[in-house]
């Protein structure tokens, strides 16, 4: 800070990439938590498994119960270059909003194959920069998305998704599908975690 003004420059970092988790833990709730105690000034390191002694009994705890799609396409092109999809929202029976990547080769009219009996039609770009997409399926859309969509993981995870993703990057009280992008700080709830804060009156 210089001068009395504040930059964004000024709460730059250097974060090492070894110490971005690139596997979930074993136990979910054995992540690590910084508590930050205002009151006494003070930063005590916990973990996750702790919350029930940190919330007090009468607080409220809103949980988001939306499922993770497996939102994320990947196919090629009619160059048979590689192209990625990733469905944001829906806009009818077979239209979505999506983010496209690479943005600039997937204009509209382009075609990406997804799998065999999958494919995406580019229709129009929004002003957000996304884009409106049509999904051309033999069958119902929702199942072949399913069956040859990606657990769209964090931008920070930098590999490819696996079958162990599917489970893990949903919070154990996951029900209603809607999702495209993991609620990261549900992720390390258990069951026995949720029963011990309703214990406490949470």
């Amino acid at each position: 800070m210089t001068g009395g003004q504040m930059h964004t420059s000024d709460f730059d970092f250097h974060l090492p990439p070894e110490q971005i988790a690139q596997q979930p833990l074993a136990r979910r709730d054995d992540s690590r938590l910084m508590v930050v105690v205002r009151a006494r000034g003070t930063i005590e390191h916990r973990h996750f498994r702790d919350l029930p002694e940190l919330i007090p009994g009468g607080d409220v705890l809103v949980l988001n119960r939306t499922r993770v799609l497996r939102a994320r396409l990947l196919g090629v092109r009619r160059s048979g270059a590689p192209a990625e999809i990733l469905l944001l929202r829906p806009l009818g029976a077979d239209r979505y909003e999506a983010m496209v990547s690479p943005g600039g080769k997937l204009r509209p009219g382009r075609m990406v194959n997804i799998a065999p009996g999958l494919a995406v039609e580019i229709l129009e770009m929004t002003e957000r920069r996304t884009r409106i997409v049509r999904l051309i399926g033999e069958g119902p859309l929702d199942e072949l998305v399913e069956r040859h969509g990606h657990v769209p993981l964090p931008p920070y995870i930098r590999r490819a998704d696996a079958a162990v993703d599917a489970e893990r990057y949903q919070t154990v009280y996951a029900r209603e599908a809607g999702s495209v992008a993991a609620p990261t700080a549900g992720l390390h709830f258990t069951p026995q975690l949720l029963e011990a804060l309703v214990r406490r009156g949470v």
